[in-house]
């Protein structure tokens, strides 16, 4: 593949050659037909097999069928109702409502044309009003007037597709057959985007692939670490490969924001915002569920940011993402989303609503899924003389398991552990005088008979909660509490000696300077950080001894991620800082391995992978034996170790090499200059200053003589 020029080298080229590139539009350069000066465009595969259909430029014009056949005089009424239909969807174009009239009878034809102001409103006409029930008689048939072409070719007589050949692909899971066990992780810095092992044996990254202008904003792993997705303004893209990184497959999408997989990768949701005609009107939303492998739209949503907007923890415009919630698990069943009043979920097996319709839950305002089961867990806040209540619902049933009933509450977050062995409900509640707000827990057993729950409160009620964050795959749970700069730590366990269902309390670590917690995928060790304000201040902790391992700073850190072994971690500086940009890899017990600078720095991302195919019975008998398997790693880590220290022998036998030589040079120079030297000290021959006697010698010398007559006076 021929390197892209970055524009650094574009614009000493165009120094050299005295153009001014401010003056030029780039855009508007066009290459001569058949050229592409050597550099390969991504794009040749656009060109190649079915010829292209061309934009007819009627893609904001509808075709509404199944209308009323009315006489003329009945003409203005009809046209009344459809055009009230549809000018609350969007804005129609003057003279833009065409119904045609059939000269025999004088009555109309049947259907009409509808030409609205932007194509993304047409095609919103036709996702609403598709099937519209006008009366028991008349139901609308909508389509684009784009489309008016492809259904006229529909040959009259079905003929069975033409089969291809089979050709195997390649091994997309190659990369976890790397005889060093090495993971890889991917960084976006200036124009560049690469992906690299972590290779911390010989204390730096190993090189794996680097593209230029890979990305227009972001990169994204999937789930399992199976693709690295792109986004551009045409839509999306997933590459991978065994040894290096090729396009897979695309995802058309123009003006895509954002993405977001399904867990189990079979799916892909790509989201935009777009203005409306009228801007008064609230942007207009596109979201569209892919399937990873084919390409095919499984299911668009289309509808204005403010029917998308409740729910979630961020996005964009208004409008909060991920929009749809994945159940837990790789089978990809089901997904979910939030609107006024309701939640919607859909299964995939036909992308429609479970049973047809919707949950109506009266003033609902949020819901998560069970990271491994199909259990929703909602929250509905208090109106009038209704509690606010969480419950546990079953999907595709929709039995409720569980409900917990609360009073007096400010706010509610719903945390999950990462096996659905439990859910922490964080509850802020307001005092009798409602002047101020305490927090407590509601802890759910969902593995226990009936699913039983504890309220938690910490020793002082009173205290802020800071972070709060489960053990992976564990029993334990960690929080921040008190007051900044700095707060307390405790650390809880679900179990306790005699099996009672009580949570126990570990310890409490004083005045620590952390805001975040971050464990370790495989729990035991964690790292206490204290980011933004506190300066990257970092402390590796291990639970299982409850003991410190290390205390380090990456100043100005702004991301900490585990990589997905729990091996190692990556602290970042991204160019919201615009200073010592770049990251440090440390060791899981917090020794710094290896420190890596970058300008302009934008992302890291530790490749995911996949769940062990080893049972938890054979995981156990691993870790018991571990010495008999850890020889072979012990053997090699020692090869390293010794290839290391002759690196570096080598390293110190070149600088002393170095200097010798530089030093000789200089005893040369100063052989070359013994005659020089010899005649500015008068003759005498040695260097030696030993052999000379210093002496004192006074010089006076008259600088000025002034005289002046001064008069005495008797």
């Amino acid at each position: 593949m021929a390197d892209v020029m970055v524009m650094k080298e574009i614009e000493e080229t165009a120094d050299r050659l005295g153009i001014d590139l401010a003056s030029l539009d780039l855009d508007a350069i066009r290459v001569p037909p058949g050229q592409d000066f050597g550099i390969a465009s991504d794009d040749e595969d656009l060109h190649q097999g079915d010829n292209v259909e061309l934009d007819t430029g009627f893609g904001n014009i509808i075709i509404v069928d199944n209308l009323p056949v009315v006489p003329r005089e009945k003409f203005e009424k009809l046209e009344g109702v459809i055009r009230k239909i549809y000018s609350q969807i969007g804005l129609i174009k003057d003279d833009g409502l065409w119904m045609p009239i059939d000269p025999e009878t004088n009555k109309t034809s049947g259907y009409c044309f509808i030409e609205f102001n932007t194509p993304l409103e047409a095609e919103l006409a036709r996702e609403k009003t598709n099937g519209y029930k006008l009366d028991r008689s008349h139901i609308f048939a909508v389509n684009m007037f784009d489309e008016f072409d492809t259904f006229m070719k529909v040959p009259d007589e079905w003929a069975p597709p033409e089969s291809k050949p089979y050709t195997s692909g390649e091994n997309l899971q190659q990369w976890l057959t790397d005889e060093k066990a090495r993971d890889q992780f991917v960084i976006r810095a200036g124009s560049d985007t690469e992906v690299l092992w972590n290779d911390a044996r010989h204390l730096k990254p190993e090189p794996v692939y680097k593209r230029a202008f890979w990305t227009e904003s972001f990169v994204q792993w999937s789930p399992l670490g199976t693709y690295l997705a792109t986004v551009h303004r045409q839509g999306s893209a997933v590459w991978g490969g065994a040894s290096t990184f090729n396009r897979l497959m695309r995802y058309a999408h123009p003006q895509v924001k954002l993405i977001d997989f399904s867990p189990g990768e079979r799916y892909l949701v790509t989201y935009s915002s777009h203005e409306p005609s009228n801007p008064r009107d609230a942007n207009m939303v596109v979201i569209n569920i892919f399937d990873v492998r084919t390409g095919k739209v499984m299911r668009d949503f289309k509808g204005s940011a403010d029917e998308f907007s409740i729910g979630g923890t961020g996005g964009v415009t208004g409008v909060s993402w991920p929009v749809f919630r994945w159940a837990g698990g790789k089978e990809d069943k089901y997904f979910a989303r939030i609107g006024k009043n309701v939640i919607s979920v859909y299964e995939t097996e036909t992308f429609s609503l479970i049973d047809k319709k919707s949950l109506k839950i009266e003033n609902v305002v949020d819901f998560s899924w069970s990271p491994t089961d199909p259990i929703l867990s909602i929250f509905v806040p208090e109106l009038g003389d209704h509690p606010a209540r969480v419950s546990l619902m079953q999907i595709p049933s929709k039995d409720e398991l569980r409900q917990k009933n609360l009073f007096s509450v400010s706010d509610c977050k719903m945390y999950w552990q990462s096996n659905g062995d439990y859910l922490a409900v964080k509850v802020d509640r307001y005092t009798k005088t409602k002047k101020s707000t305490y927090t407590g827990f509601e802890l759910f057993r969902i593995r226990e008979r009936d699913i039983p729950i504890e309220v938690f409160e910490l020793e002082n009620k009173n205290d802020k909660i800071i972070s709060f964050a489960w053990e992976p795959k564990g029993h334990r749970f960690a929080v921040i509490h008190g007051d900044n700069p700095r707060p307390d730590i405790s650390f809880y366990s679900m179990r306790s000696a005699n099996n009672t269902d009580k949570v126990k309390k570990l310890t409490t670590l004083k005045g620590k300077q952390a805001n975040a917690l971050f464990w370790s995928p495989a729990g035991r060790y964690i790292i206490l950080a204290g980011l933004k304000g506190l300066n990257g201040q970092l402390e590796f902790y291990n639970v299982d001894e409850l003991e410190t391992m290390a205390t380090a700073e990456h100043f100005m850190a702004t991301d900490i991620e585990w990589d997905p072994t729990g091996r190692y971690v990556a602290t970042a500086v991204t160019s919201v800082h615009e200073m010592e940009n770049g990251f440090n890899i440390w060791s899981f017990n917090g020794k710094l391995l290896y420190r890596i600078l970058k300008d302009h720095f934008f992302q890291f991302l530790w490749r995911p992978r996949p769940p062990s195919f080893l049972s938890p019975e054979k995981e156990e008998e691993i870790a018991k034996n571990l010495k008999k398997y850890s020889k072979k790693y012990e053997a090699e880590d020692q090869d390293v170790s010794l290839l290391l220290s002759e690196q570096d022998r080598e390293k110190r036998r070149m600088l002393k090499d170095e200097w010798e030589k530089w030093l000789n040079e200089w005893k040369r120079l100063h052989e070359e200059e013994k005659l020089e030297r010899q005649k500015l000290r008068h003759g005498e021959v040695s260097d030696e200053e030993e052999e000379y006697e210093a002496k004192e010698v006074e010089v006076e010398e008259i600088l000025d003589v002034t005289e002046e007559v001064i008069s005495f006076e008797e």
